[in-house]
């Protein structure tokens, strides 16, 4: 039978899991501190808003406090790099020990070159690659005018309106062959090749599309670590995490589970067919705090979310305004093992003002909400050099975390 975990204990297992069950450490972060949050979460979505943080930072603030962003920086772009930009959940870092197993299992259909003429993207290949080989990392707009590349009338291909060379390096980005030597301030890939930037990949044979056994091997790699970052979950979770197919991924948990990593669970008010990882503890209690981007590996999977904590939460960045419930950048507030409330923020640079444009708990929200949050809206607006933390609005909960401050 199944072991059976009341829906507190699943809640318990998985903040411990994503390094959430703990107050934070209260000296300053280092390397290696930064080096086991991301251990843990085992993979970081990047993402381009930058209305509050670039959102590849806020998971480190949420599980060490203000950090220095450079230790992150440094992971990524200074050799030997231990972060690598990938397809993940979307794009991500990644560790690069995932990456050849990610390589086979990642198939982002919509990345194509397949439009494009054979001779000229085959031609555009063999001129990227021989640029790059013995090139700085450069952006697909430097790549474009040393090549002598003419821009060609701009269309609407996927929305985005790239030209032939970034078409082909996006192409050649998710077939592993280039990767990402870190970002410009516009937020802009700097492209190198893969082997130049991780010499140990081209020293690690790759799973054979064509072998059942390496390809068995790489997704069981994959789904053990996804296992390890949920604490505990439903096949569909563990799937997600790192955008794998649902049937095979429950294939490699029965490998798994036969190997003791994982056993099959029962969680009451969840429900069965979930799989727990042997290898997270169930803590005895929840004392961690967090506020959480919106693109937090804890909030990834919305009815996991919703399942475990009652916490209906929706991204409304691409929601027109009219339309939105809680505002464009919304980010859920974990107190303890509660989804205790949720904030509307912004950074407002110009005027050194962290910016709560909206503020709203939750019913079943712990007395000390207001408090708890404010003490955190200060640790951020700190940590991003803001000077002041001001609430708008003029609900009930926005005035006492405006007393609160």
């Amino acid at each position: 039978m199944p072991e059976t975990l009341t829906l507190a204990q699943a809640r318990r297992i998985a903040l411990a899991a994503q390094g959430l069950s703990k107050e934070r450490p209260t000296g300053p972060a280092t390397a290696r501190s930064v080096g086991r949050s991301f251990a843990q979460m085992q993979l970081v979505q990047i993402d381009s808003v930058n209305v509050l943080s670039r959102s590849h930072y806020l998971p480190f603030f949420s599980r060490l406090g203000p950090y220095d962003k450079a230790l992150l920086d440094r992971m990524s772009q200074k050799a030997p790099r231990s972060m690598m930009e990938f397809w993940a959940h979307e794009a991500s870092f990644i560790q690069p020990a995932h990456f050849e197993a990610l390589r086979h299992w990642q198939r982002r259909r919509w990345v194509s070159a397949e439009h494009l003429d054979a001779a000229q993207r085959e031609q555009l290949r063999e001129s990227i690659l021989g640029l790059l080989a013995t090139s700085r990392p450069l952006t697909a707009s430097q790549i474009t005018e040393r090549l002598g590349h003419v821009e060609e009338k701009k269309n609407d291909h996927w929305g985005w309106n790239w030209n032939a060379v970034k078409v082909v390096l996006e192409y050649l980005f998710a077939r592993g062959e280039v990767t990402s030597a870190g970002r410009t301030e516009q937020f802009e890939r700097r492209y190198t090749l893969t082997t130049r930037a991780y010499p140990l990949v081209e020293s690690q044979p790759g799973a054979d599309p064509h072998d059942p056994l390496a390809r068995e091997a790489a997704l069981d790699l994959l789904v053990e670590a996804s296992a390890k970052a949920h604490g505990v979950g439903t096949v569909k979770c563990l799937a997600d995490y790192f955008r794998l197919p649902v049937r095979p991924v429950g294939e490699a948990l029965e490998r798994l589970a036969a190997r003791d990593v994982v056993c099959p669970v029962d969680v009451d008010g969840w429900g069965s067919g979930l799989y727990r990882h042997l290898g997270v503890k169930l803590p005895r209690a929840a004392s961690g705090q967090a506020l959480l981007s919106p693109f937090d590996p804890m909030v990834f999977e919305r009815t996991r979310l919703e399942r475990l904590f009652g916490f209906h939460y929706r991204i409304e960045i691409y929601t027109p305004a009219h339309k939105r419930r809680f505002g464009y950048y919304v980010l859920p507030f974990l107190l303890r093992d509660t989804m205790a409330a949720r904030v509307d923020l912004k950074a407002d640079r110009a005027a050194s003002r962290l910016v709560v444009r909206g503020a709203y708990d939750e019913p079943e929200a712990p007395s000390d909400t207001p408090v708890q949050l404010a003490r955190e809206l200060e640790s951020m607006a700190s940590w991003l050099g803001l000077a002041t933390v001001e609430v708008e609005g003029t609900g009930g909960f926005a005035a006492q975390l405006r007393r609160s401050l």
